[in-house]
């Protein structure tokens, strides 16, 4: 009997995936749906202040949909996915493969963590030091200014929204690689190489789950 109230239940709750429904896999995303996650060009996706920038994928379809189910709506099992995401993309870039990294996420400042509960990169860092063996730093650079949310906002905007925003509280005995689900002008990344920069650390690479497709 029991056996069978516990069968009863697997079919109940069994773990669906977020994007198709299907559960198969009882994962949160199906092996079909994450092949249809595109990879950008394997090449610098631009440069800022000397630091190059990649960005995995175009924030469309599945990889928005994977990235808003993370940032917003407490699907943390998601982390795994985009993280694997860019692991996948990162050891296909010639100039990043055979190197090692101190994880720095973009940080988040403590109002937002505390209405949302996590730092979502934080989550999708973890899980890209569990594929890669890379250590991690949660608090190697800290967001000490409570910004506004950077959608709505022009370039010019954004930088100025950004200023004074970041500080920097240690040393890395490793590359920094700077990890964001979001690339779009570039300004959070430049305002945390600027800070880094700023304490003697030069050893940087940002990287982005995506980027907009302008």
């Amino acid at each position: 009997m029991n056996k069978l109230i516990e069968s009863i239940l697997d079919l109940i709750y069994r773990k669906k995936c977020y994007f198709c429904g299907n559960s198969k896999y009882t994962v949160k995303m199906c092996p079909k749906c994450y092949e249809k996650l595109e990879f950008n060009d394997f090449v610098t996706n631009r440069i800022i202040d000397g630091v190059n920038i990649y960005c995995a994928g175009v924030y469309t379809k599945e990889l928005q949909k994977l990235i808003r189910g993370l940032k917003y709506h407490k699907e943390r099992e998601l982390a795994y996915f985009q993280a694997k995401f860019m692991y996948d993309y990162f050891c296909s870039i010639d100039e990043l493969k055979n190197k090692k990294f101190t994880l720095v996420p973009v940080p988040l400042h403590e109002n937002r963590i505390k209405k949302r509960k996590y730092n979502h990169m934080e989550l999708v860092c973890e899980e890209f030091s569990k594929i890669s063996g890379f250590d991690f730093d949660f608090g190697l650079i800290k967001r000490v200014k409570d910004t506004k949310p950077q959608y709505k906002l022009n370039r010019k905007q954004r930088l100025e929204n950004l200023s004074g925003a970041f500080k920097v509280c240690g040393k890395p005995n490793k590359p920094v690689l700077i990890m964001d689900d979001i690339c779009t002008t570039g300004s959070t990344f430049e305002e945390m190489i600027k800070e880094l920069k700023n304490s003697g650390i030069t050893e940087i690479t940002c990287f982005a789950t995506s980027t907009p497709d302008f």
